[in-house]
């Protein structure tokens, strides 16, 4: 078996592409859930409406990439004002339940052939991405070296581009957490009555909450969508708001890196079971009597039991307070 091999794999997804795609989306859970209290099960829809935002504008109306960069933001944005204002008055579940189903209500309405025209329907819509590819520096047929890892060109400038994107918004998010309006945030996860009785509009606060939270998660539909040069409706499914879900977890709630710390690991300690156990059962004498389909399963297996065991001894996350833990409760 080529253990060097498989930690490359492995460490190529702990910087790759698709560790970015869910750092954004847990950075915009991150604003939701880690400091305003939201419970946002349907952060995958906003990321829909974003690379949509792009997909359309640009092959369907032949508009330029920046203007579909916009939409889609603008979209992300609506998304959370129409879920936020009916629910954000109410208990925190009306919230989960309207984005978890708003989100799934998207998806079949894009993949409906009554929408063929402008959304490409199960066909999904391409090439859309080569005015952002034709900026990268690197050549799209070569793959390039860094540290054992390979990568190509297209994806090596995707991550330049993404993990600056990371970057910056990881300090926007330091700045407002230790901003007064990030300080009045957390009083509102900890204690809405509290804060409302001090004069805060915990409506409002909550609202700027969801509406910049949703537009992060739009900003990662949009890279997604540049990365991959394609969208397709059926990957933007209720899983991957989970996923992200689980990276926030995993790096620490209410933290500024934990989002991006829980994301590469996620994706690592995803990778490296799936990696091994595939090197495992290859050749004509494989090591475990196990079938293609069942390591796909038991990756997801092993994943869930270290979440599991690490929510027992460290509840709070690789990088969260364990303070902020027993205030939430």
């Amino acid at each position: 078996m080529d253990i060097v091999a498989v930690l490359q794999v492995s460490f190529a997804q702990l910087i790759g592409p698709s560790a970015i795609f869910y750092a954004l989306l847990a950075i915009g859970l991150n604003l939701h859930y880690g400091y305003a209290g939201l419970l946002n099960f349907g952060q995958i829809g906003f990321a829909l409406l974003g690379g949509y935002g792009v997909g359309i504008m640009t092959v369907t109306y032949d508009q330029p990439l920046w203007v579909g960069i916009l939409v889609g933001l603008a979209l992300a944005g609506l998304l959370a004002l129409v879920l936020g204002i009916p629910t954000l008055r109410l208990r925190a579940d009306y919230l989960a339940v309207a984005t978890i189903a708003a989100a799934e209500i998207l998806r079949l309405m894009f993949r409906s052939t009554a929408s063929d025209s402008v959304t490409g329907s199960t066909r999904g819509l391409w090439g859309f991405a080569e005015p952002f590819t034709s900026l990268s520096p690197f050549d799209s047929s070569r793959q390039y070296n860094l540290l054992g890892m390979r990568f190509y060109g297209d994806d090596l400038w995707a991550m330049v581009v993404g993990w600056t994107l990371v970057l910056l918004l990881c300090g926007l998010v330091h700045l407002l957490s230790h901003s007064p309006w990030g300080r009045v945030l957390e009083a509102v996860r900890e204690d809405e009555d509290a804060a409302r009785a001090l004069g805060k509009n915990v409506f409002a606060y909550k609202m700027q909450a969801l509406v910049l939270g949703g537009m992060i998660g739009g900003l990662g539909g949009i890279f997604n969508a540049l990365q991959t040069k394609s969208i397709n409706p059926d990957f933007y499914s209720t899983a991957q708001t989970f996923f992200a879900f689980g990276a926030l977890i995993l790096g620490g709630a209410g933290t500024v890196f934990g989002p991006v710390l829980g994301a590469m690991v996620f994706w690592f300690l995803l990778t490296l079971p799936d990696a091994f156990l595939r090197q495992a059962i290859a050749g004509p004498d494989p090591l475990l009597p196990l079938t293609e389909q069942q390591v796909g399963a038991m990756r997801y297996v092993l994943l869930g039991v270290l979440i599991a065991v690490m929510m027992v001894f460290r509840p709070q996350g690789i990088l969260g307070s364990k303070r902020k833990v027993q205030l939430d409760a």
